[in-house]
């Protein structure tokens, strides 16, 4: 399939499912394809919509603001500077008891782990979650973020086609299957069929990807110090 548009789609829901539109409404059809977008975007983190955002940490602050719309955070980079962005590292990215474990004494230096807390959401606000620091920030440090954003959503006439319903097609189709099919209580066969099918895809879509799914860079970056060319 070369690219799909919304109405497509959603035409294409009914055909497959057998079910009219006095059951799957317009309305149930635009929230079972939101869930499938959700489910891709987490499944398969595309650079397409990759963001970085440059910040301070605040000394004496062991929290900072994902930015808004981050659906999910790849990897955080800190500097040693207060001004400029010099010789950075790529924080670890740990889990929240850990970090209380290892910083039980609250001290404070350069940043080396960082671990989510509340998540990023996908909103456009400035609740998108927040990323917690070992050691604590002990003076204002520059970081960069590294973080996927939710895209605008799939809709009938005023956004008909994304990236990912023009290069993931049958995923797409796939995915909103599966999620239908489990609107409807039924019948099992047919969901673990598209369920089978939308898992498929998504190893071949991951596999043209650099991202990879929902890892921390530093954790999977092949390349973590720079090397010296031989001198001539």
């Amino acid at each position: 399939m070369a690219g799909i548009s919304y109405s497509d789609l959603r035409t294409n829901i009914r055909n497959y499912t057998e079910v009219s539109s006095n059951v799957l409404t317009d309305a149930v059809i635009e929230n079972i394809v939101l869930n499938a977008e959700y489910r891709i975007f987490r499944d398969v983190p595309i650079d397409a919509y990759r963001k970085i955002a440059q910040d301070n940490f605040v000394a004496n602050q062991e929290h900072a603001n994902v930015p808004a719309g981050a659906l999910f955070v790849r990897g955080v980079q800190v500097a040693d500077s207060t001004s400029d962005f010099n010789n950075p590292i790529w924080l670890e990215r740990k889990d929240v008891t850990y970090l209380d474990e290892f910083n039980n004494a609250r001290a404070t230096g350069r940043p080396k782990f960082y671990a989510m807390q509340g998540g990023a959401t996908g909103n456009t606000n400035t609740t998108s979650g927040a990323i917690l620091l070992s050691p604590i920030p002990n003076a204002t440090y520059v970081f960069k973020i590294h973080y996927n954003v939710m895209p605008a959503k799939l809709e009938a006439s005023s956004n008909e086609t994304n990236f990912i319903s023009l290069n993931f097609p049958n995923g797409l189709l796939y995915c909103c299957l599966a999620e239908t099919f489990g609107y409807l209580k039924g019948p099992t066969d047919m969901l673990q069929l598209y369920e089978g099918k939308y898992k498929a895809e998504v190893q071949m879509f991951a596999g043209e990807q650099i991202g990879r799914r929902r890892r921390d860079d530093y954790t999977d970056g092949t390349i973590r110090l720079p090397i010296q060319s031989p001198s001539q």
